[in-house]
C-alpha cells in the first residue's frame, strides 16, 4: 500500500512517461511494433495526450497507476508537436512549452492555473483551452497572431475590461468565458457582441446577427471612442515600426546615429569641463561652426555607409544566385543520370528473375551491379565537379567582400580623421581663448561675469590648461571609440559571413555524398536481396 501511494506522489514529466505515453498512443499493429523496438524520436511526434493524470488508476491505460502531473517540463524535443493535451491534472504554471513553436491545439482546462503565460513562442497557435482553472485576467496572449478559439469559462474573470483585451485578435472566432463571474453581468453578452464584431460563436452558441447590431448601436458612443483611440496607437505603432526598420538598415551599414548630431552631442554629454567652458566670452560661435563641419562629416560617413551596404548587399545576392543555379544544374544533370539509370532498372531486375541459366543470371547480376558502380562513380564525379564550382565561386566572393569591407573601413577612418583634425583645431581656439581670459582675470580686465563654477577654473594656467585638456581627450575619446565600433563591427560580420559561407558548402557537400550513398546502396540492396530460388523457380 505505501508503495502504491509514492507512486501516487505529485511529479514533473519524464523521459520514461512520455515514452510510454508515446507509444501508447501510437500504432499498436506491426508498425507500432518495429517503432518500439528501434525508439521513438520525440521530434517526430505531431499528437500527445497527457491527460487525466490525476487519477489514480487510469482506465485508458490498462489500468496502471499513474501520479498526479505538477508542472510542465521535458518537452523540448517535442520540437514538430502540433496538439498537446494536458487536461485534468494539478499543473499550477503555464511553463516548458518554448521549444513547441509548431503547436496549433493546446489542452489546459481542469488545472490549477492562476496566470496566462510562457505562451511568447507559441505563434502558430489556434485553439488554446483555459476552462476550469484559477485565472482572474486575460493578458499575455499577445504573440498568438492566429489564435481562433479561446475556452476560458469557469475561472475567475470579473473585469469587462478583460473583452476589450480581446479585440486585438482578428482571426478570434469562438469565446468561452461562461461559469467566470463577468458572465453574470446584465449586459455580458451584449457587451462582448458589441466589443468583439468577428466573433462567430460565444458560450458555445451561435450569435445572431441581428442581435450583434443591436449590441453595436447599443455602445455605438464608447466603441467609438475605442476605435479611435485604437487608430492612434496603431499609427503610433506603425511608427515605431518604420523607425525600428530604419534602424536596423543603418545597424546593417555599421553607421547607426551617424546620421545627425548624436555623435558631437555625445561627446559633450560627459564633458562637465566643456560645458564649463562654453560660457566663454568667443566660444558660442566657435562650438556652433565645430559642429556644422563635424556634423557635415558624420553625414559623409552615413550616406557612404549606407551606399557600400548596398553593394555589398548586392555581391551577396549576386553570389547566392550563383550557386544557387550552379546547385540547381548539378541536380538535373544528377536527375537525369538517375532517370536513365531507372529506365534499366526494373528491366535488369526482371530479366534477372526470368533468367532460367543460372550462369546467365550470374552474368546479369555483375552487369548490373557495374551498372550501380558506373551511377554512383558518374553521381560522385558531378558533386566533386560541383565542389571545384563552388569553390572558385566562393573564393572570388571572398576576396570581392573582403576587398569591400578594406575600401570601406579605410575611408571611414579616412572620414573620422578629419573630425579629429577639427576636434584638434577646436582645441587649439579653445585654449587660445581660456588663456586669453586668464590673463584678463589676473589683470582684472575681464569685462563679463562668469559663473562662480567657470570662474574657479582661472585660478592659475595649470588648472585652465589641464580643464581644456580634459575636454578634449574625452572628444578625442569619443571618436577613437566610435572608429573602433564600427571598423570591428564590419570586420567581425565579414568574418562570419565568409566562414558561414564555407561551413554550409561543407554541410550541402556531406548531405550531397550520404544521399547519393543512400540511394547506391538502396540499388545494391535491391539486387542482393534477389532469391535466388524464386529466380530459379
Amino acid at each position: 500500500m505505501n508503495r502504491l501511494c509514492n507512486s501516487l506522489e505529485p511529479r514533473v514529466m519524464n523521459d520514461d512517461m512520455l515514452k510510454l505515453a508515446v507509444g501508447e498512443q501510437g500504432p499498436q499493429e506491426e508498425a507500432g511494433q518495429l517503432a518500439k523496438q528501434e525508439g521513438i524520436l520525440f521530434k517526430d511526434v505531431v499528437s500527445l495526450q497527457l491527460d487525466f493524470q490525476s487519477r489514480g488508476w487510469s482506465q485508458r491505460r490498462s489500468l496502471r497507476p499513474v501520479s498526479d502531473i505538477l508542472r510542465i517540463d521535458n518537452l523540448w524535443q517535442f520540437e514538430n508537436l502540433r496538439k498537446l493535451q494536458l487536461d485534468n491534472n494539478i499543473i499550477e504554471r503555464i511553463e516548458g512549452l518554448e521549444n513547441l513553436t509548431q503547436l496549433v491545439w493546446l489542452d489546459l482546462s481542469f488545472n490549477n492555473i492562476e496566470a496566462i503565460e510562457g505562451l511568447d513562442t507559441l505563434v502558430n497557435l489556434e485553439d488554446l483551452s483555459l476552462f476550469n482553472n484559477r485565472i482572474s485576467k486575460i493578458d499575455s496572449l499577445d504573440a498568438l497572431v492566429k489564435l481562433q478559439v479561446l475556452s476560458l469559462g469557469n475561472n475567475q474573470i470579473g473585469n469587462m475590461m478583460n473583452i476589450i483585451y480581446l479585440r486585438r485578435f482578428k482571426d478570434l472566432r469562438a469565446l468561452s468565458l461562461s461559469g467566470n463571474p463577468i458572465a453574470e453581468a446584465e449586459d455580458y453578452k451584449m457587451f462582448v457582441w458589441a466589443y468583439l464584431p468577428d466573433l462567430v460563436y460565444l458560450d458555445s452558441r451561435r450569435i445572431d446577427d441581428h442581435m450583434k447590431g443591436q449590441a453595436e448601436m447599443k455602445h455605438q458612443f464608447s466603441i467609438d471612442e475605442l476605435r479611435h483611440r485604437e487608430r492612434l496607437i496603431q499609427a503610433q505603432q506603425a511608427e515605431e515600426q518604420a523607425r525600428q526598420a530604419e534602424l536596423e538598415e543603418h545597424q546593417a551599414a555599421f553607421v547607426e546615429h551617424l546620421n545627425g548630431s548624436f555623435l558631437f552631442d555625445s561627446m559633450y554629454a560627459d564633458d562637465v569641463e566643456g560645458s564649463k567652458l562654453a560660457a566663454l566670452h568667443g566660444v558660442g560661435e566657435l562650438l556652433e561652426a565645430y559642429k556644422d563641419k563635424f556634423v557635415i562629416i558624420c553625414l559623409n560617413i552615413f550616406e557612404y555607409g549606407l551606399k557600400q551596404q548596398e553593394k555589398r548587399k548586392v555581391e551577396l545576392d549576386t553570389f547566392n544566385a550563383c550557386v544557387q543555379e550552379a546547385v540547381q544544374e548539378n541536380r538535373e544533370q544528377g536527375k537525369l543520370r538517375i532517370a536513365t539509370f531507372e529506365e534499366k532498372h526494373l528491366l535488369s531486375l526482371n530479366a534477372i528473375r526470368d533468367e532460367a541459366d543460372l550462369a546467365s543470371m550470374e552474368a546479369r547480376i555483375v552487369a548490373y551491379s557495374e551498372d550501380i558502380t558506373e551511377l554512383s562513380s558518374a553521381l560522385m564525379t558531378l558533386e566533386m565537379q560541383l565542389v571545384e564550382q563552388l569553390e572558385e565561386t566562393i573564393n572570388m566572393f571572398e576576396r570581392n567582400i573582403v576587398d569591400m569591407v578594406g575600401l570601406f573601413v579605410e575611408n571611414v577612418q579616412s572620414l573620422m580623421a578629419q573630425c579629429r583634425d577639427l576636434e584638434n583645431h577646436h582645441h587649439e581656439k579653445l585654449l587660445e581663448i581660456a588663456i586669453n581670459t586668464l590673463e584678463k582675470v589676473v589683470k582684472g580686465e575681464l569685462d563679463e561675469d562668469l559663473p562662480e563654477d567657470v570662474r574657479a577654473l582661472f585660478v592659475d594656467k595649470d588648472t585652465i590648461v589641464n580643464a581644456v585638456g580634459t575636454s578634449h581627450d574625452i572628444h578625442l575619446l569619443k571618436i577613437d571609440n566610435r572608429e573602433d565600433e564600427l571598423v570591428t563591427r564590419v570586420n567581425s560580420w565579414c568574418t562570419h559571413l565568409v566562414g558561414k559561407i564555407h561551413k554550409d558548402e561543407i554541410m550541402r557537400n556531406r548531405k550531397r555524398v550520404k544521399e547519393i550513398n543512400q540511394y547506391i546502396d538502396h540499388m545494391q540492396n535491391e539486387l542482393d536481396n534477389l532469391d535466388s530460388g524464386d529466380i530459379l523457380d
